[in-house]
């Protein structure tokens, strides 16, 4: 009898975030956040109402200052995927120009611009 997919959980979309922003699993502050949802094992689809606030705090213990860009970018990814999960498989230069069209409305800070840019990303 076939079953249906499991939901997708809020590591598992912040896991494939940190996966399109920090491949090579260099960045500490990305490494945070990441840490910060390791168990986070709830459908994201529950937690859509009071995700923003659950990151907002996250990227504030990742980077206190917030302006870190490759910060800023996760927590637009994670935003976005949580909402489109169909496209957790998708090219991660298009899951980040997306990502970063729907966070800012096409027009991200100018740090958050040349972050992008610098990892080939065009908005």
């Amino acid at each position: 009898m076939p079953t249906e997919p499991q939901p997708v959980t809020l590591a598992e979309v912040v896991n494939r975030a940190v996966d399109v922003t920090d491949p090579d699993g260099q960045d500490a502050a990305i490494a945070a956040i990441q840490e910060r949802f390791e168990d986070a094992d709830e459908p994201v689809t529950g937690v859509l109402d009071g995700l923003e606030e659950r990151l907002a705090d996250a990227i504030e213990g990742a980077d206190v200052e917030l302006d870190d860009p490759a910060v800023a970018v996760t927590g637009a990814v994670i935003q976005y995927l949580a909402r489109r999960r169909d496209e957790l498989d998708a090219d991660s230069d298009a899951i980040m120009r997306l990502a970063a069209r729907a966070e800012w409305r096409g027009d991200p800070p100018t740090s958050v611009s040349d972050w992008l840019a610098d990892h080939g990303v065009q908005v």
